[in-house]
């Protein structure tokens, strides 16, 4: 057979698609390994006896490491999040991450002589939901769910369900009327938050 201008057009053409594919997509193990490496560290935080202020600086290490946080801040502003300059995106990402840290910080220290445990994870429509069980001392055990993605790039969880709260959309709510309280100044809340 002798090659044509035609069959080269083809045949790149065909590889350029096969490029465009994208990467395989998450795994269930590879999202529950994540969750079973923030939960080892959550367990570590919450028995180590630590004061506070050092276990919600612990809590923000870990959110860092495992969470995608510019993709909740941005969750968290909705639509003006479009209107921000990339400055003003950046400082609320840092401030949203410190108080966001501090919040959750203080709720898993609820956690302290209990535990979480795995139990099964299942595909959602945008990543990997990784259903773990809170056991605390004198409390009935609930669930606590992390949705986790790759699409940032690396593997990180983008909400957590505690007991039927869905982090994403009650921060959204939150932050959205914090931000109403200011007359809209995505710079005054930034600074509050960051307070």
């Amino acid at each position: 057979m002798t090659l044509t201008r035609r069959h080269l057009l083809a045949a790149s053409t065909a590889a350029l698609a096969l490029a465009a594919l994208p990467a395989a997509a998450l795994s269930t193990a590879q999202a529950q390994a994540h969750v079973e490496g923030l939960i080892a560290e959550i367990n570590r935080i919450i028995a180590s006896g630590e004061s506070e202020a050092a276990m919600i600086r612990d809590f923000g290490a870990l959110f860092d490491r495992y969470a995608d946080v510019p993709t909740i801040a941005r969750y968290t502003l909705g639509v003006d999040a479009r209107a921000a300059s990339a400055a003003q995106l950046r400082d609320f990402t840092t401030a949203f991450r410190n108080y966001i840290a501090a919040k959750y910080g203080r709720r898993f220290r609820e956690f302290i002589g209990g535990r979480v445990e795995m139990v099964t994870a299942r595909p959602v429509p945008n990543g990997i939901e990784v259903e773990t069980r809170a056991v605390l001392q004198g409390k009935a055990p609930f669930r606590v769910d992390w949705h986790v993605s790759d699409a940032s790039g690396r593997v990180a969880f983008f909400n957590i369900i505690i007991d039927g709260v869905n982090m994403l959309l009650s921060e959204r709510t939150e932050i959205q009327a914090m931000l109403d309280q200011r007359g809209g100044s995505l710079d005054r809340l930034t600074h509050d938050l960051a307070g």
